[in-house]
């Protein structure tokens, strides 16, 4: 091998950092003056701008960058300058310390001060202006930056990028060394972000044999979580053997043997024989626990409500239905239609109904009618929606208070509820909105709260997309033979038939083509080049639609794209739309983290459920606006539409993600006066028409299309292929399964 040339200078700025891999492209002073920096590019996972470093590799040339260096591996050197501890010290690597701190500290203790900060922090409190408090967070900050510094170290040789090594080492502290070496696959199951294909890669890099049992049974493990990733509740067995072939490339045998383990762990998985989902013979299911439970659970527990003798709102049984209308007419203005009737008397009669509905078909009238009724009643109703902003419409909408479910239950860390069987809600009427977007495991834990005699109403729109977690609840609920009792309403009011965005939802979700042509509120930019879509699409959000409709690009208009990847994806389009919206201005603070940068103003959504963050936890799809941002205690600060204000510390940003652009599965639930959709050829696989239907039906007043009419009519032509596997509809129907196999 050819000697190594060896370079050294001080890490200015990350101009590109790829999380996955750790490449990175970074400008290096190299003692020259900073009008003079290099560029060197590699994997330099885990240095800091203001580090030190000693770095060897090679020097090449770039087309366009000119001479730069390719670095192999690196070690950080502490610098020995006084200017150099300075300016390290200031590039706010350590909580607590920016540049003027830096200059205190440095002014007084010179070229011992790093000495100081190792061996005696304590005395930091001979610098003027710097407490107690301070002093302690700088200590603690420095010790924290060493561990990790060392467990990084470790990890670059397993090809773990810097966000999971922090991750790693939080979850874990003096131990992270340890588990990575001897258990690597622990982390795929603890640590957020960690998957069994990084798992498996360190678990490669450690020596860990290819056909371990342990790494079998992550692999099962994890081929049954991607599975409820995509909507499943359990699959079957041989669809899972086959999975887990190709994933691991073993033996079918041994995964055979390892899964029989997994079904006699406590944590593993539960098979059970269940009925085929296309009505052939029954199958074995296998389930990941906690889904096993949750499905058993629901149905029972929705059994219970139906059949418990109490109500709590008995003054319905008997109620002169023809007054108590009249009354209700009277007060809202507006007779209820036959079929809105029908299901006013049933959730205010029946302890569990449904009521579903398209755009335009009276839903939010006759919750609204049924909240009336049973507040005149002296019933104590509560409200409650999947998400901040349809808590917040529903809010609207009855004049009474609605919140989250995750707030309604008090969701705890580690996802339990404050409320559940033991202490159920002190209610009579649970309204639940958007009920489409309920998954099994959260449906599970709402009903369990709800009081035995308590009504409960489950509102939403069955021809939406599914919800995001596993089962289609909404659907099973609605399945035939379901003992649920639901009404369907589906004659569109007049009003709504003056809408192109009502219109328009309806003929998509009867398969017909949207009208395109002289509507003012329904439009369609024709773009048959993917690329071309995307920058139109970004055009059309960011300048076309509040300069003709006085829009606020960042809170009126969501650009909504069928998938994450691609050029007219969500992915691509939010560095455009940020580029567009909210540009690098010298006066905007900024941060940059991995492949993303992070500005005042930007709009950002939450992409992970954590309940340790906020008053009572901040969940997946929780959008607000970054309203601060403070490199010195490297903590950035959201406004959430839920009108909380939430701090991120700067190595907690892969929780947020920006969301100028969010794919349409993740509006789910979400309303906006103006949606922008480009649909291309490009999301070819992704068109199907409950996709498009959510995207139509995010829209309060204005739905622009972007892309070509081909990829529209796949859309509206392609029904979802395939059933969720979930066997709740069968338990609620009473199916007993040939039981559990062990």
């Amino acid at each position: 091998m050819s000697n190594l040339a060896v370079l050294e200078g001080v890490l200015e700025r990350i101009t590109y950092a790829n999380e996955e891999n750790g490449y990175t492209v970074a400008r290096v002073d190299t003692g020259r003056g900073s009008a003079d920096l290099l560029t060197v590019v590699g994997s330099l996972l885990g240095a800091q701008p203001g580090e030190s470093l000693r770095m060897e590799g090679r020097w090449g040339s770039h087309p366009q960058y000119g001479r730069q260096f390719t670095v192999e591996n690196y070690t950080t050197v502490l610098p020995a300058t006084v200017q150099g501890i300075r300016r390290y010290l200031g590039s706010g690597l350590i909580k607590g310390i920016g540049p003027r701190i830096a200059e205190r500290i440095v002014d007084h203790f010179g070229a011992d001060t790093l000495d100081v900060i190792e061996r005696e922090p304590g005395r930091l409190v001979e610098v003027p202006g710097l407490g107690p408090k301070r002093t302690k967070m700088i200590g603690a900050a420095w010790e924290e930056q060493k561990a990790i510094k060392e467990v990084m170290v470790f990890l670059q040789g397993v090809g773990v990028s810097t966000s999971i090594a922090v991750r790693i080492y939080k979850k874990y502290e003096d131990a992270s060394i340890s588990v990575v070496r001897n258990r690597p696959y622990r982390l795929a199951a603890e640590v957020w972000g960690i998957g069994f294909l990084t798992a498996d890669r360190i678990a490669q890099a450690v020596g860990i044999p290819h056909d371990s049992p342990d790494r079998v049974k992550a692999g099962l493990q994890y081929a049954l979580s991607q599975s409820t990733d995509q909507g499943h509740c359990y699959l079957p067995e041989e669809k899972l053997i086959a999975d887990s072939v190709k994933l691991l490339q073993v033996d079918t045998g041994l995964v055979i043997d390892c899964l029989a383990e997994l079904a006699g762990e406590e944590e593993g998985v539960v098979r059970e024989q269940v009925p085929s989902p296309d009505g052939g013979d029954p199958v074995t299911a296998v389930y990941l626990v906690p889904f096993h439970r949750a499905e058993l659970s629901l149905a029972a527990q929705l059994s219970r409500l139906l059949r418990t003798e109490e109500d709590r709102m008995p003054a319905f049984r008997d109620v002169a239905w023809d007054k108590a209308l009249a009354w209700l007419a009277d007060r809202t203005g507006a007779e209820l239609a036959p079929e809105q009737e029908q299901a006013v008397r049933l959730a205010l009669t029946r302890k569990v109904a449904v009521l579903t509905g398209g755009p335009g078909c009276g839903k939010s009238f006759t919750v609204r009618s049924i909240v009336e009724l049973a507040r005149a009643k002296k019933a104590r109703v509560v409200l409650a929606a999947p998400t901040g902003r349809a808590a917040k419409r529903l809010a609207e909408l009855t004049g009474a208070e609605a919140s989250t479910v995750h707030r309604l239950l008090e969701l705890k860390p580690g996802g339990d509820a404050a409320y559940d069987r033991d202490k159920p809600l002190d209610a009579d009427l649970v309204v639940v909105d958007e009920a489409s977007m309920l998954d099994l495991l959260l449906a599970n834990k709402l009903v369990k709260a709800v009081a035995p005699g308590a009504h409960l109403l489950l509102v939403g729109d069955v021809d939406q997309l599914p919800s995001v977690g596993a089962g289609e609840v909404l659907s099973d609920l609605l399945a035939d033979g379901s003992p649920v009792p639901s009404v369907r309403l589906t004659r569109i009011f007049r009003q709504a038939q003056q809408s192109g965005v009502v219109t328009n939802a309806h003929r998509i979700n009867s398969g017909a083509q949207p009208l395109t042509q002289g509507l003012s509120d329904f439009f369609l930019f024709v773009e048959d080049d993917t690329e071309e879509a995307g920058r139109l699409t970004v055009d059309v959000a960011a300048r076309r639609l509040p300069a003709r409709f006085g829009l606020d690009p960042r809170r009126d208009v969501q650009v909504l794209a069928p998938m994450h990847r691609g050029p007219a994806g969500a992915g691509t389009l939010n560095g455009l739309l940020q580029q567009a919206i909210t540009p690098a201005r010298p006066d905007v603070a900024e941060k940059r983290f991995g492949g993303r940068v992070f500005r005042v103003g930007d709009k950002v959504t939450q992409i992970r459920n954590n309940y340790e963050r906020g008053k009572n936890g901040v969940f997946n799809g929780t959008v607000g606006v970054v309203t601060s941002l403070n490199p010195v205690d490297q903590r950035l600060t959201v406004l959430t539409d839920e009108d909380e204000e939430v701090p991120y510390d700067f190595d907690e940003l892969d929780e947020l993600a920006h969301a100028y652009a969010v794919t349409i599965h993740r509006s789910q639930g979400s309303e906006y006066p103006a949606v922008v959709i480009p649909v291309t050829t490009g999301a070819w696989m992704m068109l199907q028409r409950n996709l498009l239907y959510t995207a139509v039906t995010r829209a309060k007043k204005l739905v622009v299309l972007v892309g070509s009419r081909k990829a529209i009519g796949q859309a509206v032509r392609t029904v979802s292929a395939g059933k969720r596997f979930t066997a709740l509809d069968h338990r609620l129907t009473g199916g007993q399964f040939v039981g559990k196999i062990t």
